[in-house]
């Protein structure tokens, strides 16, 4: 077992928010009460009524009341869109960027990204921090990646946050900060953004912007493992078996050693070969 004590915890963050991030489905608004197909909605979304037309694009992306057709969903989303509806820009948006329903079109998903975040729709200006960080339907800018995830970390966007924390950790678009980026951790962190507890963990173990504190890491790798975050969970077994910031635990570090190899963590699979 000795070769376990050189176990030790990752140095790369897990970069959300940064080049190779996607935007993923999650991010569709839907309303709370899905509201079934009815002929007086249908009477009043051909009439004009934007609110009606993004009740039926959500009905026509889900089968709420009606047989799915995510043409169709686009197409009232479009006309909902065009009339200033934020949510529906919102999701048009995604579908460009995926390609459903319609052609996938990157600046076409900036452009109405762009409409619903002037609009101070936090999760568009979220998406459009992504856009203009990843360089995707727009040229890489970094600076405006901060700018629109800021604007979306003010209105308590959780992610926002945690890539606030990334871009000062590595100084893309503003001066490398690493205070600020445990700042920005810290808050996505206690809001429950999993890659943010586990970056939080990181800067506590390493001692990035913050005084060393095994336990600290300990604890922030434990709430990100709990959420299924696979590097958490693979750092947590380290700290387990070295007894680093908690007391030295094989039971558990074995443990959190499959989670991870569970979910195709290369080196959590090699060590556990190791132990066999």
């Amino acid at each position: 077992m000795n070769q376990w004590l050189l176990l030790t915890a990752l140095i790369f963050p897990f970069l959300v928010g940064c080049a190779g991030s996607k935007v993923t489905v999650r991010d569709y608004y839907v309303v709370a009460e899905p509201k079934s197909y009815t002929p007086a909605r249908q009477q009043a979304a051909d009439q004009g009524d934007a609110s009606a037309q993004f009740d039926l694009g959500v009905m026509y992306s889900y089968g709420h009341g009606i047989e799915q057709d995510i043409k169709q969903a686009a197409y009232w989303y479009q006309k909902a869109a065009k009339q200033g509806e934020a949510m529906a820009q919102h999701n048009l948006a995604i579908m460009y960027t995926e390609g459903n329903g319609v052609q996938k079109d990157l600046q076409q998903a900036v452009y109405w990204y762009q409409k619903a975040a002037d609009q101070g729709d936090s999760k568009s200006q979220f998406n459009l921090g992504l856009k203009y960080a990843d360089g995707e339907g727009v040229q890489q800018d970094f600076k405006q990646a901060i700018y629109w995830y800021r604007k979306s970390a003010d209105q308590g966007e959780v992610a926002a946050e945690s890539n606030l924390g990334t871009m000062y950790e590595i100084g893309n678009g503003v001066e490398q900060d690493l205070k600020q980026a445990v700042y920005w951790y810290q808050k996505s962190a206690k809001h429950g953004h999993a890659s943010a507890q586990y970056n939080l963990g990181q800067m506590f173990n390493k001692g990035r912007g913050v005084q060393e504190d095994k336990k600290q890491a300990v604890y922030w790798y434990q709430k990100a493992a709990d959420q299924g975050h696979v590097k958490g969970q693979f750092n947590l077994a380290a700290l387990y078996f070295n007894g680093s910031g908690i007391n030295r635990d094989f039971e558990k570090a074995i443990y959190w050693l499959r989670k991870a190899a569970d979910q195709g963590h290369v080196r959590a699979k090699e060590y556990l070969t190791k132990l066999q």
